[in-house]
């Protein structure tokens, strides 16, 4: 191999390398978003985030340290304007007080071996009184960081797609079937969900929403406590301990298949979920 040939394929690992360390694990290419009738395609909102292609990167000096890198690091999704707990009235007060116990009954948690790589528990975010609850998997990079749920590039097409059907992040609730991160991404072990899964049914009791949207199989597999085939789930109303549950693809299953049949999936989803929220009122 050529010196030239090495010096590119080390700068292309450095680059893999700064990617996995932001919680990235699959990098696709752009694809056309294709065109449909303006009544039944998805807004542009839903389909912004789109993936972008890498560049390969130039010889650069060694990556800076893990700490410089995290010291410079800020959340892609902003801090939700959310009110002050005090100055809230009647339901929404009572919730956000049962969230509070909740939150503090997990404590610093050691129930299980994720508390060994994690940096911070990611409890989750959002309304009290929310009419829906998104359900996630578990933190990646960015929120173990940061402790907020889904503030990386997935959390960035999720704010797209609540956006899409008239909400706010500060509209609604979110959350994971695991508070912590399992080290690489990997998915969670049973035993982890088992340790998490009596706090996320507190949070989700607690927050009385209208509906419960599961993002993806793992977070729908554990509330309907079965294992399910997501694509062929996905759009089709279940129900949890007497709450309407809609499972839907996660944003990161969007970022890898950015198709045009996936994202209208999606919308249609939460336009199903909205008018049920509304129908609550």
């Amino acid at each position: 191999m050529s010196d030239e040939r090495r010096e590119i394929v080390a700068a292309l690992r450095r680059a893999v390398a700064a990617l996995r360390d932001e919680g990235v694990d699959w990098v696709g290419p752009r694809l056309p978003a294709g065109s449909a009738p303006a009544a039944t395609q998805a807004p542009a909102a839903v389909v912004a985030a789109e993936p972008t292609r890498p560049e390969a990167a130039p010889a650069a000096p060694a990556a800076r340290s893990t700490a410089a890198r995290e010291s410079s690091w800020q959340p892609r999704v902003p801090a939700l304007d959310l009110p002050d707990p005090a100055t809230l009235e009647g339901d929404a007060a009572a919730r956000a007080a049962r969230l509070a116990e909740i939150r503090a009954d997990l404590g610093d948690c050691t129930r299980c071996g994720l508390c060994e790589t994690r940096d911070q528990i990611v409890f989750g975010e959002g309304d009290p009184a929310a009419p829906v609850v998104f359900v996630g998997e578990g933190p990646g990079a960015d929120e173990d960081r940061s402790g907020r749920p889904f503030v990386g590039r997935a959390g960035e097409l999720l704010s797209k797609m609540i956006a899409a059907v008239g909400w706010r992040r500060e509209d609604v609730y979110i959350c994971n079937i695991v508070k912590c991160r399992p080290p690489g991404n990997r998915d969670p072990r049973l035993e982890e969900v088992a340790m998490c899964q009596p706090f996320l049914e507190q949070q989700l009791r607690a927050i009385d929403p209208a509906a419960i949207v599961t993002l993806g199989k793992p977070a729908t597999s554990t509330l309907l406590g079965r294992p399910v085939a997501i694509t062929k789930l996905r759009g089709q109303w279940q129900e949890w301990n007497g709450y309407a549950l809609m499972p839907t693809f996660h944003p990161a299953y969007l970022l890898r298949n950015y198709t045009r049949e996936a994202r209208q999936a999606v919308w249609d989803d939460l336009k199903a979920v909205r008018a049920r929220a509304d129908a609550r009122r």
